[in-house]
């Protein structure tokens, strides 16, 4: 599938990465392929038609108070049958459904591993949990916490007290919504020494089919 066609038959790229500019986030920035994905300043989001897009990937270092103000618009651009993505810290109510983000109390390193309870999901299949777990033998780099579930929503994954990290909401609007308690899953591609590496490309592929998916069932009602 390919985004709306602009005026000289440019195709508009499905995916729009709203960007906070903070430094931690210039390997996703530069990491993405080109037409696939635009990057957009998260200041410049106020003027940006939504409409010509699949999928909103919401940067953990975005201004959350100008989301908050953008979220009528957000609620929208969903409400039309779109995906959005928002990894990190949720801390203000823009995200419809979505709960503040809670920090998970640390008492050893055990505390942080990650389970798949769906291991053939696609976005994460054929994903090794120890690869999110550790980064070079250390882990709580991939999540520190997480966000309650809203109602009838799907946990990807988990923490050992069962704390959904990431999860899919497909009842708080009429698009889907992704929240991931880490850094930005669309940042975890490319690399052949993790099995991590496979997420990025699973999850456009997975985004595109979710949008028919969405499609079909606002056509069946």
């Amino acid at each position: 599938m390919t985004g709306a066609l602009l005026s000289g038959g440019e195709r508009a790229a499905d995916f729009v990465l709203v960007d906070g500019g903070c430094y931690f986030g210039q390997s996703v920035r530069e990491g993405q392929p080109t037409g696939d994905i635009r990057v957009l300043d998260v200041y410049d989001l106020p003027a940006c038609d939504l409409s010509l897009h699949l999928c909103l990937v919401v940067d953990p270092f975005v201004d959350q108070e100008l989301m908050y103000r953008e979220r009528e618009r957000i609620r929208a651009f969903l409400d039309s049958g779109k995906v959005l993505l928002f990894s990190g810290h949720l801390f203000r109510p823009w995200l419809p459904g979505a709960a503040a983000f809670v920090p998970k109390t640390i008492r050893s390193h055990h505390d942080y591993a990650v389970t798949i309870p769906e291991p053939r999901h696609p976005i994460f299949e054929g994903v090794q949990p120890d690869d999110l777990t550790f980064n070079r033998g250390v882990s709580g780099f991939f999540a520190r916490g997480h966000h309650p579930l809203p109602p009838h929503a799907e946990a990807l994954l988990t923490l050992p007290g069962g704390e959904p990290i990431t999860y899919i909401d497909r009842s708080s609007t009429r698009g889907t919504i992704i929240v991931h308690s880490g850094n930005n899953l669309f940042g975890y591609g490319g690399s052949r020494s993790s099995s991590a590496g496979r997420i990025g490309g699973q999850l456009r592929s997975w985004v595109r089919e979710e949008v028919v998916r969405i499609r079909e069932r606002t056509a069946a009602l």
